[in-house]
């Protein structure tokens, strides 16, 4: 069992790792990109990386606090599905109506990755090479895609 602070460290030196690994990478539109902190440039809409003790994920969040607008971007991600699919070559999971850590009520577009441990640095090779696949899949669908939702609000 490990203490707070020592788990605090250990995800800390896992995100740090992650950040290494991925400042090589190229954006799809050439900019400079935290990889790790990734800017969609839409208010509501956020890329979410995620490591525990249970797993790793990647979604796509929609947290508009009005459920219609949040539906409207939920049936624009819709619409561009195949898209979606097409740049990460996986189906990905859908959810209109989710609860984030803090209660709200969210709209989620994710990947997730089972049988890992962000504790265990064997797991992280294949925590990181999941969420580079997933990443940088995202950043080519997001260069493709976000001007169709700067109309939405």
């Amino acid at each position: 069992m490990y203490t707070r602070q020592e788990a605090s460290r250990i995800k800390q030196q896992f995100w740090t790792t992650y950040g290494q690994y991925m400042r090589p990478v190229v954006a799809a539109g050439y900019e400079k990109v935290n990889w790790v902190n990734y800017k969609t440039g839409i208010p509501h809409i956020y890329f979410r990386l995620d490591a525990g003790t249970d797993g790793a994920s990647i979604a796509i969040e929609l947290t508009h606090n009005d459920s219609v607008e949040r539906s409207r971007y939920y049936e624009r991600l819709l619409q561009l599905r195949a898209v979606l699919h097409d740049c990460s070559a996986n189906e990905w999971l859908w959810m209109p109506d989710d609860t984030d850590e803090f209660g709200r009520v969210v709209s989620r577009v994710m990947q997730q990755l089972h049988g890992v441990n962000v504790m265990n640095t064997d797991h992280w090779p294949q925590i990181i090479s999941f969420l580079k696949h997933h990443m940088v899949a995202l950043d080519a669908f997001w260069d493709m895609v976000k001007d169709g939702f700067s109309d939405i609000e």
